[in-house]
């Protein structure tokens, strides 16, 4: 049975019908920019990240790169992340004229190694970007406490934790600001491009609604050197309609996790991902190991199971970051781990005997 890695286009229509009334609305006003819906997106946004202010901007890049320029982080500072994150994390630092300053994961959960950041922090670090990697809640209090005690900022990447708990707390609700990514392809997903920007602090939300707009906070008075970076009253419209199902569509990505976790439990080369107690995963990527990974990928493929690899290339090995003088060997579980990871397919609208049908294909390429 062919089996999609994501089935978009069902997604996409189970709400097709609202969301064409919604921009009938919008063309008919001509609401383009900056519009109603995307008021009304922000507001509910923010509600349901438990936040008081979530701000709509272009891209979860462009979230990540406001907040921290609307944080006054800029040259000569450094700014940690998380090694094995997608590449975007560390663009965003590196687009304020920031440097990145990467850890290692924990082998345990693909989590940032909390254990290593103390030793990491210097005079120059102003800001720590856990990332709430494939749906799961980086272990926040510890970072916290952490921070506090250095006078650091903490930025929640959470561009891919849509309604991830963490000890019962909304992700986007635990650090200083937080950055979410509506890419189609997210547990919220627009139908193109899209990010939002959530924190509890009110100047801060109002300098990132000033930069994403030329940085002008009455039109045609500018205070700022500030960007277009505003997100579409069309893809709001969209966000609004898909956030009313994100927790349905959440709570049947953990059934599936919990069918693979069951298909494979028995299955000693293969390594199914790890839930901590203190998270409520929603599961964005379902993410395996095994040593056999690219023969197992071939062997998905061949039978029409969409299978990819998130992420095969650490950061401190992307040519982008040649300059920096990172090399192998310097983050070695990131790199390690690069090497085995397969994501399977997940999605709310996939079935329970298309998950058996996967686990099918990897037991008959190990022949359990």
């Amino acid at each position: 049975m062919k089996i999609p890695f994501l089935d978009l286009p069902a997604l996409s229509a189970e709400v097709a019908d609202e969301v064409f009334s919604r921009w009938k609305t919008i063309v008919n006003q001509a609401d383009f920019i900056l519009g109603k819906e995307v008021s009304q997106f922000e507001a509910d946004f923010a509600r349901y990240c438990e936040c008081s202010h979530a701000i709509g901007v272009a891209s979860g890049l462009d979230a990540l790169k406001l907040i921290l320029r609307a944080m006054g982080i800029g040259p000569g500072d450094e700014v940690i992340t998380a090694a094995n994150s997608f590449i975007a994390t560390a663009l965003a630092i590196s687009s304020v004229g920031a440097t990145p300053v990467l850890i290692d994961m924990d082998e345990r959960d693909f989590l940032i190694d909390v254990q290593a950041l103390e030793s990491t922090i210097n005079p120059r670090t102003k800001a720590i970007i856990p990332v709430h990697l494939y749906g799961q809640a980086a272990d926040m209090d510890p970072i916290m406490e952490l921070a506090r005690q250095h006078g650091i900022k903490v930025i929640e990447d959470a561009c891919q934790a849509h309604g991830a708990l963490y000890k019962g707390r909304k992700c986007g609700s635990l650090g200083d600001a937080a950055a979410f990514s509506f890419y189609p392809g997210k547990n919220l997903g627009a139908f193109g491009d899209g990010g939002a920007a959530t924190t509890n602090d009110p100047a801060l939300a109002g300098q990132i609604r000033m930069l994403r707009n030329y940085g002008s906070p009455v039109r045609y008075h500018h205070d700022e050197l500030g960007e277009n970076s505003r997100l579409d009253t069309i893809q709001a419209a969209v966000l609004s309609v898909k956030l009313q199902y994100l927790d349905q569509g959440n709570v049947l990505r953990r059934q599936l996790a919990a069918r693979y976790a069951a298909g494979l439990e028995d299955v000693k080369e293969v390594r199914v991902p790890v839930a901590n107690d203190y998270a409520e995963h929603v599961y964005h990527l379902y993410v395996i190991r095994t040593g056999q990974r690219d023969a197992l990928m071939q062997h998905l493929l061949e039978r029409d199971i969409g299978c990819i690899i998130h992420y095969p290339i650490p950061i401190h090995l992307q040519k982008a970051y040649a300059s920096m003088g990172w090399k192998p060997g310097d983050f070695p579980v990131s790199e390690a781990e690069a090497g085995k990871i397969l994501s399977l397919p997940i999605f709310p609208s996939m079935t329970h005997g298309q998950v058996d049908g996967v686990v099918a294909a990897i037991r008959e390429f190990l022949r359990k």
